[in-house]
Order: C-alpha cells, then structure tokens, then sequence
C-alpha cells in the first residue's frame, strides 16, 4: 500500500485552512474537510466525499471507479499535510458517513476501510478508539 502514489492534492488557499481537494483519474471531485470541535479547538473531525454532480449531492457515494487505493493513499497524504500544519491537534475523528446505499445494507464500509489505513498516518504516539459510528485516534500524553 506505501507504493500507491497519491493524486494531486490541492490544498486550502490560506495555509492554516481545513479543506483539501483532489480530482481522480476518473473525474472523481473529492473534498477532505477538517473541522475543529466547538468545545476543545484541539480536537478535529475528518470528513471526506464526492463533490460531482453527477451523484446528485450525495457527497458519500461509493463511486466504484476503481480507484479506492490511491484515493486512501491521498488522504492518508492530505491527513499528514494537516497534522503538519497543525501540530497542537491532539485528537482525530473520523466520522464514517455512509451512503444512502450503506445505510440500507447495515453496513458501514468507509469507516472499516478507515480503520486499516490508520496505522500510516498515526505513529504509537497515538491510541485509537473504534465504535460503531466512529474512530477516535487521541495524542498519548
């Protein structure tokens, strides 16, 4: 998975700024949002999605465009860029929206697809925290 090569990423205008984008080879718009919890500024959530409109605001679409791999492999990327750029963030989350699809079927795939890429961004300075909705990787004081 390390050889994946990321695409292109576009990152926010001003350097401290929380949304980053990418465009597959496919076409595919993604968007990489970050937003800093109200009560401990400290804390972010990661939220990423589709932005064509071609899945009709559906922004959690599962595209099927066989691009999974180098589309986890920019995040992980985007992911280390912002934890760069905001080294005092001690606590990460991932949400693990579902699709309207996943919803119906139970499942929620993204956020297992999640899970296994955790380990390339997050050293052992870092704890994870899985339930059912989300992932919680927390700073080891």
């Amino acid at each position: 998975m390390n050889d994946i090569t990321p695409y292109q990423i576009f990152p926010p205008a001003i350097k401290s700024g929380n949304v980053y984008s990418f465009t597959t080879d496919s076409g595919v718009n993604y968007e990489v949002r970050f937003g800093r919890k109200q009560d401990n500024i400290l804390n972010a959530t990661i939220v990423f999605g589709v932005t064509n409109e071609e899945y009709e605001g559906e922004e959690y679409s599962i595209t099927n465009k066989g691009e999974v791999y180098q589309v986890m492999a920019t995040i992980v990327e985007v992911v280390r860029l912002y934890k760069t750029e905001h080294p005092n963030v001690n606590l990460f989350e991932f949400t693990g929206e579902q699709s309207e699809k996943e919803k119906a079927k139970n499942k929620n795939v993204r956020l297992n697809l999640y899970c296994r890429y955790i380990s390339m961004v997050f050293d052992n300075h870092w704890t994870t925290i899985s339930t059912p909705d989300k992932i919680i990787i927390k700073k080891i004081s």
